[in-house]
């Protein structure tokens, strides 16, 4: 029996198709549209733009296997996304993605309401920018004509499973990311949907991730080319599956992916809040469990955007085959990576990104390794503060593009400090989504022995002391930076605004 994940990102959907021993049978990557920012620090997408783009990726990989042999269905997904339908499941405008930073005004609203400390109480985290409700009152408060017609409100991935079976349906850990979810009892949050009036009819039914929540539809398989009945598994959020993905079930073993975003992922066994709110607390994918996480906004992002601006017209390995020629270090040119404002440690949408520390000497090679050292620096703030809560980190996973690259692998080896782990199977949220399919229809008998019988470590690079030193001497500058820039970004983000 086979197990496919789908995995609907920000870049683009993925279709994983994996076997009982984990082996990657067939896989396909289609892009989406590029997301468009109608002003700054907006960030939107056409879901049926998701839907075209992951027909196109099961189709690709059903030319490898037959739609008989798929045993289950599950997904991953970019979180915090929202879909707005009408009564008959028409998407009324574009998605209000986990980037977009409109929502500051309407973040201010629910705290004052609420109270900071008592909202952490409540759903276990800060009013964030990102998150799903305070894109909800956006467009409430903006554009009422839209939210008079809306019938039902859905996550991404959610509503590719809509297009499939026909259920609305999410599942906890993704759901832990709207504002709305009680985190630590695993539904939704009564006293929140009545602070805020939202109708609770609005959202879907929320199971544990490896709950089956229904089966594809004669339509969508007429579509996709999938079997009618087969069944469709809860999944989750691209943070907790990608973790399930990596193997990262139980508390000591840490992620850091970097991604569009980058993440560092931490499991716990009861919900561990941070109530000054510079980490999230959400439940995992797995039964009784929960996971910390910290998120830079722009992290592959980063390295993307200098390319595309000032690589020349050079690829991700020419420019990374450059930067290894510049000591680590970067010879004092040092990046703060908040393009899209922050998340850890900052909580700022008008954060803004700069490069610190150039001399005449610097050059574009600098600059590249001093992005890719500027996103290790962020997600290490996350780490610290893990340590800083209590969380035992034995060993550190990577994943996404971060492990790709063999100089920002060894990167994060210098600036963490410690050994990284390179998986032998890198399919990331996708992968974690067909382990979650699996589970759901009885193939392994808990996430954890799925996970023992399908991810390998293939690779552990070590830390260089030498370079360890010299990061760290960097990273106590850039620990100061923001705090030190922050009235000057105020300043600009205003005259941007």
């Amino acid at each position: 029996m086979n197990f496919l994940g789908l995995d609907i990102g920000t870049g683009g959907s993925r279709a994983v198709l994996i076997d009982e021993i984990g082996t990657v049978l067939a896989s396909a990557t289609v892009a989406h549209a590029d997301f468009t920012s109608p002003h700054i620090g907006w960030a939107e997408q056409d879901p049926d733009d998701w839907w075209r783009a992951c027909v196109s990726a099961i189709r690709t990989v059903l030319q490898n296997t037959e739609a008989s042999d798929i045993g289950a269905i599950s997904f991953s997904g970019q979180m915090h996304g929202s879909v707005f339908l009408d009564g008959s499941d028409r998407v009324l405008r574009p998605a209000l993605l986990w980037c977009d930073q409109r929502t500051e005004k309407q973040c201010e609203e629910i705290t004052d309401k609420i109270g900071r400390q008592h909202l952490i109480e409540l759903v276990c985290n800060p009013a964030v920018t990102g998150f799903t409700l305070p894109k909800l009152l956006w467009v409430r408060e903006n554009e009422p004509e839209i939210w008079n017609q809306v019938k039902s409100i859905l996550l991404p991935k959610d509503y590719i499973r809509l297009r499939l079976s026909g259920d609305k349906a999410s599942d906890v850990a993704d759901s832990s990311g709207t504002l709305l979810f009680d985190v630590q009892n695993r539904k939704w949050s009564d006293e929140m949907l009545r602070a805020f009036n939202i109708d609770a009819a609005l959202l879907p039914k929320v199971s544990e991730s490896i709950e089956v929540t229904g089966s594809v539809s004669q339509l969508a398989a007429d579509e996709t080319g999938l079997k009618a009945g087969t069944p469709i598994v809860a999944g989750a959020g691209d943070n907790a599956a990608g973790a399930i993905g990596m193997g990262v079930t139980r508390p000591g073993t840490v992620s850091a992916t970097i991604g569009t975003s980058g993440v560092v992922f931490g499991v716990t066994e009861r919900p561990s809040l941070d109530l000054k709110g510079r980490i999230h607390t959400l439940c995992h994918a797995i039964p009784g469990r929960w996971h910390n996480t910290g998120v830079t906004l722009a992290a592959g992002l980063s390295l993307k955007w200098f390319r595309d601006n000032f690589g020349g017209g050079k690829s991700f390995d020419e420019l990374g085959n450059e930067a290894e020629k510049v000591p680590s270090g970067s010879e004092g040119a040092i990046w703060l990576p908040y393009l899209m404002g922050e998340r850890t440690p900052h909580l700022d949408p008008n954060a803004r990104a700069a490069f610190v520390g150039l001399t005449a000497s610097h050059t574009a090679a600098h600059l590249t390794r001093a992005a890719m050292e500027g996103v290790a620096f962020s997600l290490r703030d996350s780490f610290e503060i893990f340590k800083e809560a209590g969380a035992e980190i034995s060993s550190i996973r990577l994943g996404g593009g971060g492990a790709k690259s063999k100089i920002w692998r060894q990167i994060q080896a210098d600036v963490y400090g410690q050994p990284v782990e390179i998986l032998e199977a890198d399919e990331g949220a996708a992968f974690g989504a067909a382990i979650l399919a699996g589970v759901g229809v009885g193939a392994w008998g808990s996430v954890d022995e799925a996970c023992e019988k399908t991810i390998r470590v293939a690779e552990i690079v070590e830390p260089n002391q030498e370079s360890v030193q010299r990061l760290d001497r960097n990273y106590a500058a850039y620990e100061q930076l923001y705090s030190a820039l922050r009235p000057a970004m105020k300043i600009i983000s205003e005259d941007q605004g």
